[in-house]
């Protein structure tokens, strides 16, 4: 009977946070939901999910702390290097057919996988006619993204992940250390649209010829996963490439048979039909 007490009361707190603030959560993982409420209600003092409805509903501070708990960030720069060596050998040579080109990085949480692409692209010589599209459901990662600062901390780490994805520079050319912490070059973001946009609710508002969601549909339903994939579908050109984390796979998708594998162990795909 708790178990089903406790089902009601998250998914109130769901429907209450899709009314009032307009964010859809109510089709992710249950469990991941579960532990992320948990959290936000004992970080708040409370002991029931019902008692943080409450709160979110009358304090949208406590909102914004929320979707800190339900948006995923664990993110960093050149985040499983073999990636961007893939990158470079089987997307890069695509994107040099085009005239220009789009890339949308969905759920680009604090932008290190922005920045990072936008590296390998000027190192690939395709920086200056490309516009990478960073979307992400949380404003707060965005401004942190939109702002390029990086803890002082996390360098050494990116570093080395930054010479292991194929980097043909020294890394310190692209940041200038301030104390404890990095800024980075503000010649990665000139071309990086940084934006909000809900993979569940919202619209295609583009055409791209890469589009890049690592790591994001693992926390989404069966259900919710095949409508995101039809999202990324419609926003792709013919024979464009997407790329999801390893943890991800488009084998059980509904719209498998429109790709094919482009590195499936990196889980890149391209679209054919």
């Amino acid at each position: 009977m708790h178990g089903d007490l406790e089902d009601l009361e998250i998914e109130l707190l769901l429907e209450a946070i899709y009314r009032h603030y307009g964010f859809d959560f109510r089709s992710y993982a249950r469990s991941s939901i579960r532990r992320r409420m948990w959290k936000r209600a004992h970080a708040e003092g409370l002991t029931t999910i019902s008692a943080l409805t409450e709160r979110v509903l009358h304090e949208p501070a406590c909102m914004e702390r929320l979707m800190k708990d339900l948006s995923v960030n664990v993110t960093s720069m050149f985040r499983d290097p073999s990636f961007y060596l893939s990158f470079r050998k089987n997307i890069c040579p695509i994107l040099r057919t085009y005239p220009f080109v789009r890339i949308w990085n969905a759920g680009c949480s604090t932008g290190e996988e922005t920045y990072s692409l936008a590296i390998i692209l000027k190192e690939e010589g395709l920086y200056d006619r490309t516009r990478i599209y960073a979307t992400d459901i949380n404003q707060n990662v965005l401004d942190q993204a939109r702002a390029g600062v990086v803890p002082l901390s996390k360098m050494r780490g990116y570093t080395d992940n930054y010479l292991r994805s194929g980097g043909t520079a020294e890394f310190s050319e692209y940041y200038v250390a301030r104390e404890d912490r990095v800024l980075l070059s503000r010649s990665l973001s000139e071309n990086v649209v940084f934006a909000q946009h809900n993979l569940v609710s919202d619209r295609s508002f583009n055409e791209f010829n890469v589009i890049i969601c690592r790591n994001v549909m693992i926390y989404f339903s069966k259900d919710l996963q095949d409508n995101v994939h039809e999202l990324l579908y419609n926003s792709l050109v013919m024979f464009g490439v997407l790329a999801l984390g390893r943890r991800e796979s488009i084998r059980m998708a509904r719209l498998a048979d429109r790709y094919k594998p482009l590195d499936d162990r990196e889980r890149m795909y391209r679209r054919i039909a």
